[in-house]
């Protein structure tokens, strides 16, 4: 199981400092557990992050040999660089089992889509479960070669569980489906209506020869 070795620290102790000694401000509490301030090696803790995630249980060890069990529950990062600057650790009630929400992974190669144009629809990409803390899977498996036929599915209950693992959700849940590939119809040109186009070009003549027909008119009345 994952570790990370913690220091209590003094919270008047000013962060600055702390994160120039390499290591970065955490807290770590629980329902049984008081809210404790400490600090961890920034490098170590960003490799645990990465393997653990935060479905994951770490062993939290104090230089006393106290251990925890806890998960990663908050992370503060930097909005430019993306690098941690604080984290919390949910304490987990020993001996009681914890719900999370565990990564699902998508392998395998789909006959539905790979034969039959069909796109894979992902419809959850984690799956909540229950276990005690030192069964909890980093993430479960999702196999999508059962996607034969365009119209077949993947419930939660399909997904295999490890030993001591509960699902918490509907069984029957859809976790993956196949969505038919359809061809958008090319529309066709429309087509100009010429008779409308006569009878505008003819309005536009009778126009035009009224206006010329005017002035004539006009000096006809002169004349007399």
């Amino acid at each position: 199981m994952l570790s990370l070795t913690v220091e209590k620290r003094d919270i008047n102790t000013n962060v600055g400092q702390i994160r120039k000694g390499g290591k970065m401000p955490a807290v770590f509490y629980g329902p049984t557990e008081a809210s404790t301030a400490i600090s961890i090696p920034t490098i170590e803790f960003k490799k645990v992050w990465k393997k653990a995630g935060e479905s994951s249980v770490i062993i939290l060890r104090e230089a006393s040999g106290t251990e925890h069990e806890a998960l990663i529950h908050e992370i503060d990062v930097h909005p430019l660089t993306g690098e941690p600057r604080h984290a919390d650790f949910y304490v987990i009630e020993k001996g009681k089992k914890v719900e999370v929400a565990v990564p699902l992974i998508f392998s395998g190669v789909s006959s539905a889509v790979k034969d039959k144009a069909g796109i894979l629809v992902k419809v959850h990409r984690e799956l909540k479960i229950e276990a005690a803390p030192r069964d909890l899977p980093h993430e479960l498996t999702v196999d999508i070669s059962k996607l034969v036929e365009l119209s077949d599915v993947i419930h939660a209950k399909d997904i295999p569980l490890p030993k001591g693992v509960e699902l918490k959700v509907n069984a029957d849940e859809v976790i993956a489906s196949i969505s038919e590939a359809k061809e958008e119809a090319e529309e066709a040109p429309t087509a100009i209506d010429m008779s409308a186009i006569e009878v505008a070009a003819k309005g536009k003549e009778v126009k035009e020869g009224e206006g010329d027909a005017a002035p004539a008119a006009e000096k006809g009345e002169d004349k007399k």
